[in-house]
């Protein structure tokens, strides 16, 4: 009996470690992927990137941006699968298209928009806690000091 629990254990610490380095790989995907948008973005104003790079970003970041995918989610398999295979070609094909030294100055600004975006969120997330608990007391007051 004693056998049977620790090999319980053991496969519940496994698991548990396989989600967590799962979790660590998306995170780190999440990233890579936000620098990656904003590279785009800031390659798109740049004024050294052709045209057709352009035409690419454009069709790609409003991919990124939209609520509406090729195929819905709600399919079995293919309705993430667009996600994980659509998405990122399309970015690898957008960056393959744009000048090298243009990247590496997007990269660059990309980098330095995110760290700059980190100190002040801060200040976001105030503002919607704010918002909530103004909700929250107006339905307080209508409901109980009527």
């Amino acid at each position: 009996m004693r056998v049977l629990y620790v090999w319980v254990c053991t496969l519940f610490i496994c698991a548990n470690e396989q989600k967590m380095k799962l979790i660590r790989i998306l995170k780190q995907k999440t990233k890579l992927l936000k620098s990656k948008s904003y590279a785009l973005v800031f390659a798109y104003q740049d004024n050294r990137t052709p045209w057709y790079a352009k035409f690419l970003i454009v069709i790609t970041l409003g991919y990124l941006l939209s609520p509406i995918d090729l195929i819905p989610d709600f399919i079995p398999v293919l309705g993430y699968l667009d996600d994980l295979i659509i998405l990122p070609l399309l970015i690898a094909v957008s960056i393959k298209l744009i000048p090298q030294k243009v990247l590496v100055e997007c990269r660059e600004k990309a980098k330095k928009h995110i760290e700059n975006k980190k100190k002040s969120a801060w200040w976001f997330a105030v503002l919607i806690i704010l918002f909530w608990l103004v909700i929250v007391f107006l339905i307080l007051r209508k409901f109980l000091w009527n």
